[in-house]
């Protein structure tokens, strides 16, 4: 049996060598995917309306804890991870309909600071950019999105296993599906869920290591208090569902916790405010998340 500190070099190695990149990606735990879970909260399957948006993520990830592949913690080990993710996106929700709904396009380019104490390493960065085209639809009880996007390896990226660049060195395909329900007539409850798949190419300057396939959904659960604030309950769940190359390695992990949001109607602005407990955590970190994000149409 290899010793604890072997394993957590071997997970931190996969996990904090793909760095943290977003949004939707940042990464700080999952080796395969750019996609980050938990940056999307409340109604997170809805699109807006037509118009040109700047939405600004922050995102804060601490973690303090190992676990190897069967969810245990590795003990005697502290890896003291911190990692802030700023991730500005520009959303163009365009007039043009196809089939009902909206077709849109939009774009980011995630800056992230990475700090790990246990390799006494910290790097910040410019990570992966993301391009996509979306459709939505909004209907009298539901919100509907559909999505296509590619990360593109301009982060700068280390081929080495253990390291805290901003990007992770190769190409990534996201597939997008969600859908909003408002069981009420006046639209106060709202459930959402939110999927994302990617499908990885080869990391650059390996000799062939291709990250596996990776699975993410997102929830919640909201209620209106006011026509301009929402309380919900969110959280995800995030599954490598095929393996990376010569490596038994499909990692899980889920999360939930609070969000309130609110949209300022003086300025134009809405702004939510979530925090995530990962209550299970298989072959990565298991840490604590937290949200800002706020939005502004143009």
């Amino acid at each position: 049996m290899k010793n604890s500190r072997t394993i957590t070099v071997r997970i931190l190695a996969s996990l904090l060598g793909a760095g943290l990149t977003l949004v939707p990606g940042l990464l700080w735990a999952q080796p395969s995917a750019h996609y980050v879970p938990g940056v999307e909260g409340i109604k997170g399957a809805s699109l807006p309306p037509p118009g040109v948006y700047v939405r600004d993520y922050n995102v804060f990830y601490f973690a303090n804890q190992v676990n190897d592949f069967s969810g245990d913690e590795i003990p005697g080990v502290d890896p003291e991870v911190f990692i802030y993710a700023n991730v500005p996106r520009v959303i163009w929700i365009t007039e043009l309909k196809v089939l009902g709904g909206n077709i849109g396009v939009d774009a980011l380019v995630p800056l992230q600071y990475t700090d790990i104490g246990l390799t006494d390493d910290s790097t910040f960065g410019v990570g992966d950019v993301f391009a996509e085209v979306t459709w939505s639809r909004h209907l009298q009880q539901f919100d509907f999105s559909l999505g296509y996007g590619v990360y593109a390896p301009t982060g700068n990226s280390d081929p080495a296993p253990l390291n805290t660049e901003a990007g992770l060195g190769f190409w990534t395909h996201m597939f997008t599906a969600g859908a909003t329900w408002y069981p009420d007539k006046d639209k106060k409850w709202a459930v959402s869920a939110l999927n994302r798949y990617e499908i990885n190419t080869e990391k650059d300057d390996t000799e062939g290591w291709r990250p596996g396939q990776v699975w993410t959904l997102e929830y919640g659960l909201s209620y209106g208090l006011r026509p301009t604030i929402d309380l919900g309950v969110v959280g995800y769940y995030q599954l490598r569902t095929t393996e990376s190359t010569g490596a038994d390695d499909r990692e899980q992990v889920a999360a939930i916790g609070p969000e309130v949001s609110a949209f300022c109607t003086k300025l134009g602005l809405n702004t939510s405010l979530r925090y995530l407990y990962e209550f299970m955590a298989e072959g990565r970190l298991q840490g604590h998340t937290v949200a800002l994000t706020l939005t502004k149409k143009f």
